[in-house]
């Protein structure tokens, strides 16, 4: 089957790139969101980003609005019924995805491709609450969407190998590199990067160096674009404490554990960037300097 018709579920900040993206591949979009106030951000989202594009000059007005125009917002499930695939990119969250899953499968042809933008939750188990856990892939995406190039495709015991041959090249056809995975918790990027981050909040707990001294020397030393604890508060404290859990649940190994001071500092509401303080202090998010943990 071709894939020209795209649902995506939630329309936050990766939502909004999956639709935008998608939109700019020549396929129509069907964005759907819990409210008209969080649908309206979104959109509003991807109306900027675009326009941002053309203002650099690597997209022109016109393809600007050809891509506005195939985006349509709703409130409904019912109306992404007709769609080749529907990729869900809602809060990270078992129980929050396989509700929405058990609801989609009530409405969406049979044909219909279920995608999860998951990091790190089993991709069965949120296929086994519908009735088409061989049509049921990861497709993992990197912020910001528009972009990142890698794609994680993940394939289940359960999915169909044309269903999953499908889905790479429907990533391709995004302008995305998918690379392969299979259903193990945090697929390839978060199984490798989660300790590394975990291993840096380690190091700044215990007193062995300055957060400005741990990023800088992961950044002079081993040529990263940004430090550990940056990346920390880029990606947000609460995002990387919640897929920890989750893989240390799974695989009970130490590597995996949250060490206690991101629980405190999330427990705090320190969640980086976007709570204006993390292990940066982002008060003149120009020049954001180092917080104080003790």
């Amino acid at each position: 089957m071709l894939i020209e018709k795209v649902g995506v579920v939630g329309c936050g900040l990766m939502g909004s790139g999956i639709a935008q993206v998608a939109a700019q591949a020549g396929k129509q979009v069907i964005v759907r969101e819990v409210s008209n106030q969080l649908l309206e951000k979104g959109m509003q989202s991807i109306d900027k980003n675009l326009q941002r594009l053309v203002t650099k000059g690597t997209l022109n007005a016109a393809d600007r609005e050809k891509a506005l125009s195939r985006v349509r917002g709703t409130t409904d499930l019912q109306d992404l019924a007709s769609c080749d695939i529907v990729i869900e990119a809602i809060i990270e969250q078992l129980g929050a995805k396989r509700d929405l899953y058990s609801a989609l499968d009530k409405v969406c042809q049979g044909s219909t491709i279920f995608a999860s933008n998951t990091s790190s939750i089993s991709i069965l188990e949120m296929a086994m609450v519908t009735r088409r856990p061989e049509r049921f892939v990861g497709l993992h995406f990197f912020n910001p969407v528009p972009i990142m190039k890698l794609v994680e495709v993940i394939r289940s015991i359960a999915t169909a190998p044309e269903v999953f041959e499908e889905t790479i090249r429907f990533a391709v056809e995004l302008g995305k590199v998918p690379v392969r995975a299979k259903d193990s918790t945090g697929f390839i990027v978060n199984r490798l990067l989660v300790p590394y981050l975990l291993d840096a909040v380690r190091l700044c707990e215990h007193g062995l160096a300055s957060i400005e001294d741990i990023d800088n020397s992961m950044k002079l030393g081993c040529g990263y674009p940004m430090g550990p604890l940056t990346l920390l508060d880029f990606v947000g404290l609460d995002t990387t404490y919640y897929i920890a859990n989750i893989m240390f649940e799974e695989f009970k190994e130490s590597r995996f554990a949250p060490p206690p001071l991101l629980k405190r500092m999330v427990l705090a509401g320190w969640n980086g960037r976007k709570a204006g303080r993390g292990f940066y202090d982002y008060t003149d998010p120009a020049k954001p300097k180092p917080t104080q943990l003790n």
